[in-house]
């Protein structure tokens, strides 16, 4: 069970990394000009073009909250380590960012869902979009993989 653990306290930031790195989505536009985006550059973006507020929101909610939360669960892995008697603080604030976990895919769904269905451009998923995905998909398994490893003494 200790590898398990370790190994998708690894996987998880390493895969939220190239989500933000990697292109997320295709979007081809009258089958000439195609643009691949990252999340960093989409944000860059917003913010050079005055959307300020817009960008903002898109960087808390899909850069800084899925970041905070895998530091949360990396700090609560080690402090089962350290004293596994104790439930601390960070499991009590784990369950109220887990609620935004998968919201930033959803929303790059839309995006991807609405320029596909206007007719004025083509959208494609790329390999930062997945593993984006796969990055939350980790973080919401993570507290569960955590909390069965607590009942169990891994020497």
């Amino acid at each position: 069970m200790i590898w398990l653990r370790a190994t998708l306290l690894v996987a998880a930031p390493f895969c939220l990394a190239l989500g933000f790195t990697l292109p997320l989505l295709r979007l081809e536009t009258f089958y000439v000009v195609s643009r691949t985006p990252s999340l960093i550059e989409i944000v860059g973006s917003l913010w050079s073009g005055g959307d300020y507020g817009l960008a903002s929101l898109v960087a808390v909610l899909s850069m800084v909250l899925p970041t905070l939360k895998l530091m949360l669960l990396a700090a609560e892995a080690i402090g089962q380590r350290a004293s596994p008697d104790k439930s601390g603080y960070w499991q009590r604030l784990l369950p109220h960012l887990a609620r935004w976990s998968m919201m930033d895919v959803m929303l790059v769904a839309i995006v991807i869902f609405a320029a596909k269905s206007s007719g004025l451009a083509s959208a494609f998923t790329q390999p930062g979009l997945w593993f984006f995905a796969v990055s939350a998909m980790i973080a919401g398994v993570l507290p569960a993989v955590l909390k069965s490893g607590m009942n169990k003494a891994d020497v």
